[in-house]
């Protein structure tokens, strides 16, 4: 070896050398940090090359785990979601919130953990809820940006609510004690506590998930609070995350809607978000009707929260978002191995519509903004259908809307994801004389190892011989909106990726499938 080249060898290995002391640097800072390189695309990918199950469109953790969504808040034109991480996932337990922005509610930017775990003595972080406290009524500062949170409390191991609070806008937070400002009353369950500011009485108003009812309280400064009321539930088992908003319909009419996750199971009904419109008056919330509706019918709507719109008029349209996972099958997902676990459903928009009868009911569609993550979008021709028919149109992540109508057909629908021979599909369906839409994803790759969990099942008019739908499909996911959304179906699906056709059925006799849109992203 000559002179020379052993220089530049050298050369070569020093500025080696310098670059990897200088990433490991950069790693530390974001480990020291608690927060992982920020990113912003649709669905959140992160900065390493994205997994084939990695989402298109919908909320993803960057990486590790993800459960239940805080309700978000807007701030400075901004929506701000903190949501249940675990990053220790799957070697260790314990969830913190960990932070995202959103400007339009489908494109996210990774803010880090905004409250950390086992940094006081009451150990991790569960659900709560996070208010703007413009009038300084708990003494942070106005402006100041206060949490409530369950924490296990570390002496008795109870359910207790604990106030963290913010004064960067809600970038970081601080616990403003280790003693609870709402200490549990006696209950086993009492958790996930949602503030909301009541502007016709000038308090703060907060639920409580109390096993199968909800608790009331009020307060002045977000710190000493007074029990006022309850709601008790039937037949809709352990209940969590409440909610409690108002809606007015296109007719005028405001009402107060009560929300919460449910699990009617036992009884024959869904494990997502039950409702009941209603009244609330300053103590207590009064029903409707003492059976609730549900805002979803599929298998993977949990731990729903509705939030403001930030922009708009609040009482003519809400959002909605739910972690698309079921505590009956966690962790069986592909996306594990690919380093991650954890997608929320689509943001929906939520209007109130009557029903006839005095009766009132929430709708949802998929937000207006996923128009503008549109790639590329394609048309099919009026068709009828008695057998199947296999559209040109092909994809793995796109929103497809269709007419249906029909006379005699028993079953008709839609296979989604399909592959080539036609063996693996999911089925988005009617069958008209049962009056039973449903979403059937047992014949693909699922989470369900049960045979429990297979199609999920809803009310639909069949007498009406016509139905619209909107489906919203991503690599893991299906969401189906029928006629108005006043019925959903969201569904976790694995497919395999090349699994990308599309194919109309129709049983019993024809059907005629038209408006046929597919819009890519």
């Amino acid at each position: 070896m000559n002179k020379k080249k052993a220089v530049w060898i050298a050369i070569a290995a020093l500025v080696a050398l310098f670059i990897g002391i200088l990433s490991s640097r950069l790693n530390e800072g974001n480990e020291e940090s608690g927060k992982a390189p920020n990113t912003e695309s649709p669905g959140t990918k992160p900065a390493q090359e994205a997994s084939p199950h990695r989402p298109s469109i919908h909320f993803s953790t960057p990486e590790k785990w993800k459960n239940d969504p805080q309700k978000p808040i807007f701030i400075d034109g901004k929506y701000h979601y903190y949501y249940l991480y675990n990053g220790n996932y799957p070697d260790g337990g314990g969830t913190e919130w960990r932070h995202a922005v959103s400007e339009d509610l489908v494109t996210w930017k990774d803010e880090g953990i905004a409250i950390p775990k086992f940094t006081n003595k009451n150990g991790d972080i569960w659900s709560g809820s996070v208010v703007e406290d413009k009038n300084n009524t708990a003494g942070f500062g106005e402006g100041a940006i206060i949490a409530l949170v369950t924490q296990p409390t570390a002496e008795t191991g109870k359910q207790e609510q604990y106030l963290w609070y913010s004064t960067d806008r809600g970038k970081t937070f601080k616990s403003s004690s280790d003693q609870p400002v709402l200490p549990n009353p006696g209950s086993e369950v009492f958790r996930d506590p949602k503030v909301i500011w009541d502007e016709e009485n000038q308090k703060w108003m907060l639920l409580m998930a109390e096993g199968d009812k909800i608790g009331f309280y009020e307060s002045k400064n977000l710190k000493d609070w007074a029990f006022t009321g309850e709601y008790k539930t039937n037949g809709i088992g352990l209940l969590e995350c409440p909610d409690l908003f108002q809606m007015r319909a296109e007719d005028g009419t405001v009402k107060w809607v009560l929300g919460v996750s449910a699990n009617g199971k036992a009884a024959g009904k869904p494990n997502t978000y039950a409702y009941w419109t209603g009244n609330y008056d300053g103590k207590t919330f009064a029903a409707d009707s003492p059976d609730p509706e549900w805002l979803d019918y599929g298998f993977d709507w949990y731990g729903g929260v509705t939030f403001e719109d930030g922009k708009g008029d609040p009482l003519a349209k809400r959002y909605g978002i739910a972690w698309m996972n079921n505590w009956d099958y966690p962790h069986n997902t592909p996306t594990v191995k690919e380093g991650f676990n954890g997608v929320d459903s689509i943001v929906r928009e939520i209007q109130m519509k009557p029903q006839g009868e005095g009766k009132y009911s929430l709708v949802s569609k998929p937000v207006s903004s996923l128009q503008d993550s549109v790639k590329k979008e394609e048309t099919a021709e009026r068709t009828e259908v008695n057998g199947t028919e296999t559209l040109r149109i092909k994809g793995d992540s796109y929103l497809l809307e269709a007419d249906l109508s029909w006379k005699d057909a028993r079953n008709l629908g839609i296979r989604l994801r399909e592959s080539e021979d036609g063996k693996r599909h999911i089925d988005a369906g009617f069958l008209p004389q049962e009056g039973t839409s449903y979403v059937n994803r047992a014949l693909t790759g699922q989470p369900d190892k049960s045979g429990k969990y297979g199609e999920s099942k809803a009310p639909f008019d069949g007498a009406a011989q016509k139905v619209h739908v909107k489906i919203l499909v991503d690599k893991t996911t299906v969401e189906v909106f029928v006629d108005d959304g006043k019925t959903v179906h969201s569904n976790l699906a694995f497919p395999e990726p090349g699994d990308q056709a599309i194919t109309l059925y129709s049983e019993g006799g024809p059907a005629v499938f038209e408006n046929i849109k597919v819009k890519h992203f």
